[in-house]
């Protein structure tokens, strides 16, 4: 197996960690979906990554969810993976400094990953090979007062995933059909320097069963470290 041929949607891709995934993929014959609300960056995307589709969209919003989702079906049919950068950092001042409006901002990121899994859940669980990651945290295992906000929002993106690997297993069963889609996270402590090492993690996740993936987390760290 490998990601080739496979559509691979990539949530949040005006980022550099949305560039190298969208190298990496590409590069490896996928056909790539990259999503973000910057016109202008993703054009820079889409001539830099020959091949790749843009699509602008806010995340955020449901009903505009829904619409990608047609679009790409329409365009690119069926998808069989997603990676979900949408994200960013907000916090310090201690626990009294974790104020509403830096958690509502945060929490835009896991707006958006349950809008995107849910829009394309039917594609993934009906794909002969359907992967799925999100990127997080390592303050999960170790939250900081000062970081509180971000740590809640990280976890809450953490449990969503998993039930999306339940969910995953789940229909596998009631179908009497091997396990083919899975569901990852990968924890950094920062994803400065990782970005290629995330998109090339990413797109070998392919060259593994389903059922060695569902379910995990994998930690990523500086490799020259």
């Amino acid at each position: 197996m490998s990601v080739a041929e496979r559509v691979v949607l990539i949530a949040g891709a005006t980022s550099a960690s949305g560039l190298a995934a969208a190298r990496a993929l590409g590069g490896a014959g996928a056909r790539v979906v990259a999503v973000g609300r910057n016109r202008n960056r993703l054009d820079a995307l889409g001539a830099e990554v020959p091949g790749a589709r843009v699509e602008v969209c806010d995340l955020t919003d449901e009903d505009a969810v829904a619409e990608l989702a047609d679009r790409v079906h329409e365009k690119e049919g069926a998808v069989d993976g997603v990676l979900h950068l949408v994200g960013g950092w907000r916090g310090g001042g201690g626990l009294a400094g974790q104020t509403d409006a830096d958690y509502r901002i945060l929490e835009g990121s896991l707006t958006a990953l349950r809008h995107v899994s849910r829009a394309f859940d039917d594609d993934l669980r009906a794909s002969e090979a359907a992967r799925t990651a999100i990127v997080s945290s390592t303050a999960v295992a170790r939250p900081l007062a000062g970081g509180a906000n971000y740590a809640a929002v990280k976890a809450a993106s953490e449990a969503w995933a998993r039930a999306v690997a339940q969910g995953f297993a789940k229909a596998a069963r009631d179908s009497g059909r091997p396990l083919a889609a899975a569901s990852v996270i990968f924890r950094v402590k920062s994803l400065s320097g990782l970005e290629e090492a995330l998109a090339q993690r990413f797109a070998d996740l392919w060259m593994s069963e389903a059922g060695e993936l569902n379910d995990t987390i994998v930690e990523l760290t500086d490799p020259s470290l």
